[in-house]
Order: C-alpha cells, then sequence, then structure tokens
C-alpha cells in the first residue's frame, strides 16, 4: 500500500474549466464539469470522489468558464477537509497573471499555476480532467508510479478502435512504456493482437512536480504548440524520454472499469439513460466505493393519487424503471424510463418517458415529454408536448442528432 508521506506530497490539480460546446444548452450557464448527471450528481463529483476515496486531500480545482455554478456546488458540498490537517480543496480561476491571458489549453492553465509547486512544494502532481465519470483508485496508479521511479505516468483504457477516433490513443512495449501517442487520428494503434481494440488517454496524468514544472514551461517557449497536455506535450515525451502507463482497473475488483467521457448531447442521454437498466453499467449503488456530491435537505420522494381503473385517462402518481430524487412529487402523473433531479414535479395525467428532468423542473397537467432533457427550473404548460414532433421541436428547442430534443435552462415555453 501507499504511504501516507507520498499522498500528503501529492498535489492534486483537476482541469474544471471546459466550455462544453458540444453540450449546448446544457453548458450555456454552466461549465461542462457543472453539469448535473444521474439526479443528484454534478459530473465533477465523480473525479472529486475518486480523489476522496484515494486519501488525496490537496485540491486545486482549475476554473475558467462560466464557474460560478461550479464553484458554489465545490464551496457547499466539498468543503469537508480540515485545515488542521493540512488538508484543503480550493477553487482557482485564470489570474491574467501570465503575459495578461486566460487559459489557453489544458497544459497552459497548468503552466499558469506552477508558482503553487514553490508554495506547496510537491513530490508529485496528479493532473486530472473534471469532466469524465468513472470510479479510479489513484493510489494503485501512485503506487506503481514510485515503484518505477517513473518522471510521468498516464493512465490508459481498453476501447473499442471503431471509437478511437475520439481520443488520443497509445501505443505500448511489452514493459507498458508508450512508444507513440497519436491524438484523434482515423487509424489508431491497436493492442498487439487485438485489432479491435486500443489504448486510449484517459486526462489522469501524475508527474514528479519538477518534470511537470519543466515540460510546461518548456511547451509555453514552443510558438507552435497549442499548449495541450494531449495535442502538444504527451505526443513530444513519448519521443524524448521513457513515459510509463497505468491500465485502469475497477477499485473494487466487482467487475469490468468504465469511464465516460461525455461529450456530446447523444453521448450524455445514452449514458444517462444507462443508469435506470436493470444492470446499469455504471453502479452508483457500490458501498465500497461511495459517491458524495453536494447534500440537501430536502423531503422524500412522494407519489400521490392512485384512481381506479376506469374510463379516460388514469390519475396515478406512478414511476417505473425510473432514478426518482428527494424533493420530487409525482402528483397524480406517470413516469417511465426516466432519471428526476430534485425538487421535480408531474402533474396529473402527465406522461414522461425516456427523458431526464434536472432541479425543479414542473411537468404540466396533461402535458407529454419523451426522449428529452429538460433543463433546472423550466416549466413545461399544461397540455404541452415535447418529442413527438421533431420538426415542431426543431424550430423552439434543440434536437441532437440522435433525436434527443433539449430544453435549456431560463426558456419559457408558449401554452400548448
Amino acid at each position: 500500500m501507499i504511504s501516507i508521506e507520498e499522498l500528503s506530497t501529492t498535489l492534486t490539480m483537476i482541469l474544471a474549466g471546459g466550455e462544453g460546446d458540444r453540450l449546448q444548452p446544457l453548458t450555456r450557464h454552466r461549465s461542462k464539469p457543472a453539469v448535473p448527471f444521474g439526479g443528484i450528481y454534478r459530473i465533477i463529483d465523480f473525479t472529486l470522489s475518486n480523489t476522496l476515496n484515494s486519501g488525496l486531500t490537496k485540491l486545486w480545482v482549475l476554473t475558467q468558464y462560466k464557474s460560478t455554478s461550479l464553484m458554489r456546488h465545490i464551496q457547499l458540498g466539498w468543503n469537508l477537509y480540515s485545515a488542521a490537517r493540512g488538508e484543503y480543496i480550493y477553487t482557482l480561476p485564470p489570474q491574467r497573471r501570465v503575459d495578461q491571458r486566460w487559459y489557453e489549453g489544458t497544459a497552459d492553465a497548468v503552466y499558469q499555476n506552477t508558482y503553487l509547486f514553490d508554495l506547496e512544494k510537491p513530490m508529485r502532481v496528479l493532473v486530472l480532467s473534471g469532466d469524465h465519470v468513472y470510479k479510479m483508485d489513484y493510489r494503485q496508479m501512485i503506487r506503481e508510479h514510485v515503484d518505477r521511479k517513473a518522471k510521468v505516468t498516464l493512465a490508459v483504457c481498453e476501447i473499442d478502435i471503431k471509437d478511437a477516433a475520439r481520443f488520443g490513443v497509445v501505443e505500448v512495449d511489452e514493459s507498458e512504456v508508450v512508444r507513440r501517442f497519436v491524438e484523434k487520428v482515423p487509424d489508431p494503434p491497436c493492442i498487439p493482437g487485438r485489432p479491435e481494440r486500443c489504448l486510449a488517454n484517459m486526462g489522469v496524468y501524475l508527474f514528479d512536480a519538477d518534470t511537470l514544472e519543466a515540460v510546461v514551461h518548456a511547451d509555453h517557449d514552443r510558438e507552435e504548440s497549442s499548449n495541450d497536455f494531449g495535442r502538444d506535450i504527451l505526443p513530444l515525451l513519448a519521443r524524448e524520454m521513457s513515459v510509463n502507463t497505468f491500465r485502469f482497473r475497477d477499485p473494487t475488483g466487482h467487475g469490468q472499469p468504465v469511464w465516460w467521457d461525455i461529450g456530446t448531447l447523444d453521448s450524455y442521454y445514452e449514458v444517462t439513460m444507462d443508469l435506470v437498466s436493470v444492470s446499469p453499467t455504471f453502479n452508483l449503488y457500490d458501498r465500497d466505493w461511495p459517491l458524495r456530491s453536494m447534500p440537501r435537505n430536502l423531503p422524500p420522494a412522494k407519489t400521490v393519487f392512485a384512481a381506479a381503473e376506469g374510463k379516460g385517462p388514469r390519475r396515478v402518481g406512478e414511476a417505473l424503471d425510473s432514478l426518482v430524487s428527494g424533493g420530487c412529487i409525482l402528483s397524480g402523473g406517470f413516469v417511465e424510463r426516466s432519471v428526476l433531479s430534485p425538487g421535480v414535479r408531474v402533474n396529473s395525467y402527465a406522461q414522461v418517458t425516456d427523458s431526464i428532468l434536472m432541479d425543479g423542473v414542473s411537468i404540466g397537467r396533461n402535458a407529454k415529454v419523451r426522449k428529452a432533457i429538460i433543463d433546472k427550473g423550466v416549466r413545461v404548460p399544461e397540455g404541452f408536448r415535447i418529442g413527438y414532433d421533431l420538426e415542431e421541436d426543431r424550430k423552439r428547442f434543440t434536437v441532437s442528432p440522435g433525436g434527443v430534443v433539449v430544453v435549456g435552462m431560463g426558456e419559457v415555453l408558449a401554452e400548448g
């Protein structure tokens, strides 16, 4: 096992400033890591839960794009570290300290904050993305990094080669050292003997602190660089020095590891809908690897009205194959295969199927919602229909290539 000293001398930097433009309109008022997921969570909660479960207690969250929602969430939900023991979690927006610039890439975000290394004097720096959904014990990665006397270690996971064009892909030798790193190419290297599989970069990097400081400063000085770990630093390091890999595995040993990079509206919808299946790919209920979010003082979810069968529509508060968060009221409305965030209300005779409703959404009487994502606080009027006529929906809302209707925060719907 890894020692307390090795954990205490590891600084964690979480890159959480992503705009997530392909998730618009969900990112119209918040950054990608702050997008709600799974009813009660934000996307960043999964990375933060990993750090908490791994015993890492020195965290800097680097924010940028529309960070108010994210910073409030961290302040209210993750303010659990003891200053007396040297623990902390801080949000760190761009300070325009260097060349009067905002962060211009993942490597540039770290570069602009290397002054922290002088203050904290860490031995290692763990660099994480705040917009992925997965469970990982970073202690295992740190242990391998220390045992192999590595200067750089990056985490990789197996993916289907048909999905590889969206990711950085790593080719390794028999010692798990990187031979080649390519970013988003149509013909990525496969795993030897397994032409259908390849190793994807997870956006999880462990550096010795002096090595990280040196490489981001050198990258800053290259005029042609886009200041990105995946596009610039890692391909260069793979050619110039020994870069080790850590094979991603389930921290509890209960099953296949799951890593989701939620980059589009359709991928967001698909992985969320997986949560309501009988045997979801990603287990929210694993007590051996608890997931934390902002605690809320909410009453229990409630269903009311259970009219007997008869002529006309049924007035029954009912939810089937769904996630229903605290504070929800199904007041005579029917919900199936859907995710309801806290405070949702579904009124009499309304129908919600295959949909994601975020905090405080209200579905009016006799309204029908199908295959939709409805953002925080939207009120769907009585009799309104969403998801039943995509041509009409496109005139008013965003419709994804996969046919998911997305209603953004603050949108006012006309009476149906």
